[in-house]
């Protein structure tokens, strides 16, 4: 066992620590069981509880689910709700026209969960395994060895005590979209010298119990359009779950132009339609939410191993944006991963050693075929909705089997100075309805324990206010949905630029779409943050 990177730290060891009990965590938790019930995993989880920080919208396809438990009916899996009917729309701001369903959006044979609640029986599943997992710990810091390889986690605590390293002889990093770890072993590594950069999207979600006349149980609409206009990439989804409950959520491309575009904003205005606010009327929101989402796809994946680690789910980016859907993506990810470990661990007993396995089962795996499939789809998007929909429409007939392959773009290099642009005005909430953002958070149940340092840290206090505000009109206090940033008088006239930390939902738009990248999000106190009910 590597002696502790720090005297004044406790230390564990495991073979195997995977940061993250989402989807492809759990999923590579538990089949490393399933292949060597002697591995000793453990599993790390910065929310509160298993599902607490998790999001999706979510329509589930059970394809990886079925290789990993096919049982899972008998052992009780929350899939409780089968997809029933698909509907596609194309929205003006007053009319909704029908279109013909995208054959990737198609979802018969797929469930309408909640992923928080799925996450949980997963986790049951691997405990009932001998998986160790600890909620409410957060993964801080990389613990390197002589040579650089890592070789396990610090998790953090704010509050001044030096936290615990749990060493590892292969670390996963599961900690979904633009993970903080992700992003430093990502930059050490060079994992994406070979790759596009990844592109992302913001989904701000809501559920709300409906009257039971508007509901009809696993029925699933998407829609594009209105209220985003056809330079800017985005569009809804509203999934009828059981009880009465309907997942509605709004997803905006970050790669925008206009600095003044709210995304929160747009998804309040989506609300508003004559297609969608009758199925709203006389029922009331009982949760919110907001998340990043990896939209790159194939061409933007990074090398997925380095000394010591791996990358798998959406981590890695393997989200499949035009299905709109990524936790079957993740767990066979997990699933291909656990696969590599034993392998890898098979064959040497020491600390920090790369993986060279994984890299070509995820190769050979579907997964791989999948992405590569409909690898330019989403960027056909770039040059706007018409063009967009013509080049999927040409990507669909041949199958995704031209010999192109279309390149990702860094989002926050498309944001346009406010000179530029006419600025968004939006209509003020109606608190039926449509809601402000503050309104918002407490339907998330986010906290932060009061005293503890900021977890967004800024690598130039200054620019917020000297370059962020008088060239791209401060597009922070826009593209937030928590309303964590904005900037206030400082008493003499001059602007000052505020942090509001307690509301963050750790959704991570501000480190992805800040034009300057001057915002970095890191792991407040283990525990802290949003605890979804139902997402």
């Amino acid at each position: 066992m590597p002696e502790a990177v720090r005297s004044d730290r406790e230390a564990m060891e495991f073979d195997v620590v995977i940061v993250g009990a989402g989807p492809a965590g759990l999923a590579c938790a538990i089949h490393l069981k399933q292949l060597d019930e002697s591995v000793n995993v453990c599993v790390i989880e910065k929310g509160s509880e298993i599902g607490a920080h998790l999001l999706s919208g979510a329509a589930f396809e059970p394809r990886a689910l079925n290789e990993l438990i096919p049982d899972w009916k008998e052992k009780g899996a929350p899939l409780k709700t089968p997809a029933t009917k698909d509907k596609f729309l194309f929205l003006t701001k007053t009319k909704a026209f029908r279109l013909p369903n995208p054959p990737q959006m198609h979802n018969k044979g797929n469930y309408i969960i909640s992923l928080g609640e799925f996450a949980k029986w997963l986790g049951e599943q691997a405990e009932s395994l001998g998986v160790e997992i600890f909620p409410g710990f957060a993964a801080a810091e990389l613990l390197y060895d002589a040579n650089g390889a890592v070789i396990g986690i610090a998790t953090g605590d704010m509050s001044g005590e030096p936290g615990m390293e749990l060493h590892a002889r292969q670390l996963v990093l599961a900690e979904g979209c633009h993970g903080s770890l992700t992003k430093i072993a990502k930059a050490k590594y060079d994992l994406g010298k070979d790759c596009d950069p990844q592109t992302y999207g913001l989904g701000v979600k809501e559920i709300w119990e409906i009257k039971p006349e508007n509901h009809k149980s696993g029925n699933v609409t998407h829609t594009i359009g209105w209220p985003m206009d056809t330079k800017t990439y985005g569009g809804s989804w509203l999934y009828h779950m059981d009880n009465n409950l309907v997942s509605i959520g709004f997803v905006v491309g970050l790669d925008y132009e206009n600095p003044t575009l709210s995304p929160y904003q747009e998804m309040q205005r989506f609300k508003t339609h004559p297609a969608i606010k009758p199925i709203l009327e006389g029922g009331r929101r009982i949760s919110y939410g907001a998340r990043a989402l990896c939209e790159g796809g194939f061409q933007s994946i990074p090398k997925l191993t380095f000394p010591g680690g791996l990358l798998i789910g959406d981590s890695a980016g393997f989200l499949n944006v035009p299905k709109i859907k990524g936790n079957h993506t993740a767990m066979k990810s997990g699933m291909v991963a656990a696969q590599s470990i034993i392998e890898t661990l098979k064959a040497t007993e020491g600390f920090g050693v790369e993986n060279t396995a994984y890299q070509p089962l995820i190769e050979q795996s579907w997964l791989w075929k999948e992405l590569k499939t409909i690898r330019n789809l989403r960027p056909g998007f770039h040059k706007g909705l018409w063009i967009g929909l013509i080049n999927a429409a040409i990507e669909t007939i041949t199958f995704g089997k031209l010999p192109h392959t279309l390149k990702n773009h860094a989002d926050h290099l498309q944001t346009k100075p406010i000179s530029e642009v006419t600025p968004i005005q939006y209509p003020k909430p109606d608190g039926i309805i449509t809601f402000d953002r503050l309104t918002s958070v407490s339907f998330s149940n986010t906290n932060h324990a009061e005293g503890q340092p900021g977890h967004l840290k800024l690598i130039d206090p200054s620019l917020p206010t000297t370059v962020n505000l008088p060239k791209f009109g401060g597009p922070s206090q826009y593209y937030c949905p928590a309303g964590v940033y904005e900037f206030v008088d400082d008493g003499q006239g001059n602007p000052k630029f505020q942090i509001n930390a307690q509301n963050c939902v750790h959704c991570k738009t501000c480190d992805i779409k800040d034009p300057e990248q001057n915002i970095i999000w890191t792991t407040p106190q283990g525990g802290d943050g949003p605890n979804y009910s139902g997402m």
